[in-house]
């Protein structure tokens, strides 16, 4: 049998109160020291007496007995064939062989400590990477201040995120560039799983002094007639729009089309006309000059996150989509 295989023949260590305090994971440390066997465990407590030089000062700071700490030092030393300590005047001072064995595993206790600190942070999702994908309603809306209490948390931590439209999205998560992505609408791809993240509805924007202004819901036959931004054809919520005027017999006669609710909002601002959007546009940036109004009929729209079923979500995005979840529960109490 290897040494690596065989555990250490020092008396069991116990802590004040008699628990045994040898750790399995310091036996693949007890590979032979000069012909014998000496562990973690018991190098820890001769760091701790050569730094004290009493076995009291070091039993309190490894919440030992000071009997465990001697028995420890006399088992070392009958291990390893020479004296570790001169004592004199009830004080313990290193020979040369000890000196020459604490220094030597330095490297063990840092690495030691590295690896303590890697498991720590990994527990607590403080480091590692993370990549996310999202729309643009998501990504001015819901994402930035998900984003900045999860960074502020876990300095550690880099996150690629990116913007794209839907397609761009379902792409990624299933290629796997992004383990994140968050679209509004819902189509359903294999191998793609969902969650939803936020249900509102859509919303009429309108410029300042816009003759609707007044009005407490817009109704799509309200703005029939009127300078109108539609949303390009083809699109989710374009698609949306167009069946909401449908089912109140309004025609539907945009002004100018636009692909992005955020381009609608932007014109809008700027006097060009209306426009019905999704509910998280008209808050990005928060820079637009819009007044914001329910519109009739009620046109749903859900926000999901998605994620690929090939690989279990990481601690680290499991972590961040809590953080979405309470950004989503921020933004309906704000009666988004």
């Amino acid at each position: 049998m290897s040494p690596l295989r065989q555990r250490s023949d020092a008396p069991v260590i116990t802590r004040k109160g008699g628990t045994n305090c040898n750790h399995s994971c310091y036996d693949i440390f007890s590979e032979t020291i000069t012909g014998s066997y000496m562990n973690l465990r018991q190098l820890e407590i001769l760091r701790a007496v050569i730094r004290h030089r009493t076995t009291v000062a070091a039993a309190d700071e490894l919440a030992l007995s000071q009997p465990a700490i001697s028995n420890a030092l006399k088992a070392m030393e009958a291990q390893a064939g020479f004296a570790l300590f001169e004592r004199v005047n009830n004080r313990l001072f290193p020979t040369a062989e000890a000196m020459a064995l604490y220094k030597e595993s330095e490297a063990i206790f840092a690495l030691h400590a590295k690896l303590e600190n890697r498991v720590r942070d990994l527990r607590e999702c403080r480091s590692g990477h993370l990549s996310i994908v999202a729309t643009p309603p998501l990504a001015y809306s819901i994402i930035p201040p998900a984003l900045s209490g999860f960074l502020r948390r876990r300095q550690q931590t880099r996150v690629f995120f990116d913007v794209r439209r839907y397609e761009g999205i379902i792409d990624g998560v299933l290629s796997r560039v992004a383990e994140l992505g968050f679209a509004l609408g819902l189509s359903h791809h294999p191998g793609i799983a969902h969650e939803v993240v936020h249900t509102g509805e859509m919303v009429c924007v309108l410029p300042p002094k816009h003759p609707l202004a007044e009005r407490p819901i817009i109704s799509a036959s309200d703005l029939v007639g009127l300078p109108f931004i539609g949303l390009e054809r083809g699109t989710r919520l374009g698609e949306a729009v167009r069946e909401s005027f449908a089912q109140a017999g309004a025609p539907f006669q945009p002004t100018v089309e636009v692909r992005y609710c955020n381009t609608a909002c932007v014109l809008a601002a700027a006097g060009v006309g209306a426009a019905v959007v999704d509910p998280f546009s008209p808050r990005q940036g928060g820079s637009h000059d819009l007044i914001v109004r329910p519109f009739a009929p009620k046109t749903v729209a859900v926000a999901y996150m998605r994620w690929s079923e090939a690989e279990p979500l990481s601690r680290l995005a499991k972590t961040f989509l809590n953080e979405v979840r309470q950004a989503s529960g921020l933004l309906g109490r704000d009666g988004c």
